[in-house]
């Protein structure tokens, strides 16, 4: 990934940008209870074992390197304040996240329970791979294009931009918009074509939200939003 090092490319390159897509459908998935912004950072820095969590000496080196990296990740309107929380019942030392937008404070921590689990051993097992890859003067390559990287993600959408760069994208709203050639190459070729089968279950459940959120009743629809509303990851307005 360096003039000094072998580069990484064809199947064993496929395989790392997979893992690292099922990694961030993890922090996604955790993103209600740990923002996607702190946890990506984990990738890069050391595993941190559930016994570590009783060393107070320990986490502060840990935690050191983790503050170094949110406070690069710094821009306007916000600010990320790191220090230890002691769970003294249960003689732990637990990192905790002041995160700042726009002077609207808000507290993270990060439990035992998330230093256990193996979502976070998912992220760390891709960490200790990425951290020996990449290393000082790292570059990614397509062609005779380079660029200098300092993460793996920046790396990849690099490689995604400039993928596309070549592509040209249609959108249609229906089959009908579409010539012979359009509507072969993307629904009838039987090669890559899916086929979804509609049951009355399926209908039945389209039914009951259409009428819950479209019908006249006020009192289900507002409790399907007052049910929902922290549960909510895309609101277009």
């Amino acid at each position: 990934v360096n003039e000094n090092a072998p580069g990484l490319s064809g199947e064993a390159l496929e395989r790392l940008v997979n893992e690292y897509r099922a990694v961030m459908r993890t922090l996604k998935r955790l993103s209600r209870l740990y923002p996607q912004e702190l946890t990506e950072h984990m990738v890069y820095l050391p595993r941190v074992s559930v016994e570590q969590l009783s060393d107070q000496g320990a986490m502060e080196g840990w935690l050191k390197q983790f503050e170094e990296r949110l406070k690069g990740a710094e821009k306007s309107g916000l600010t990320y304040s790191i220090s230890l929380r002691e769970d003294r019942e249960r003689h732990l030392w637990l990192p905790e996240v002041q995160q700042t937008a726009h002077g609207l404070s808000h507290y993270v921590t990060f439990n035992r329970d998330f230093f256990a689990s193996n979502d976070y051993r998912q992220v760390t097992t891709l960490g200790e791979q990425l951290n020996s890859l990449l290393e000082e003067g790292a570059y990614v390559q397509r062609g005779e294009r380079r660029k200098p990287v300092s993460s793996f993600k920046d790396a990849l959408a690099w490689l995604m931009t400039e993928s596309t760069k070549r592509h040209t994208i249609q959108r249609y709203k229906g089959l009908g918009e579409m010539n012979p050639e359009q509507l072969w190459e993307t629904t009838m070729d039987p090669n890559v074509r899916r086929m979804l089968k509609v049951t009355i279950e399926d209908a039945i459940a389209a039914d009951q939200i259409f009428n819950t959120l479209m019908g006249d009743a006020v009192e289900p629809r507002r409790d399907f939003i007052e049910s929902n509303a922290l549960a909510v990851s895309n609101l277009d307005v």
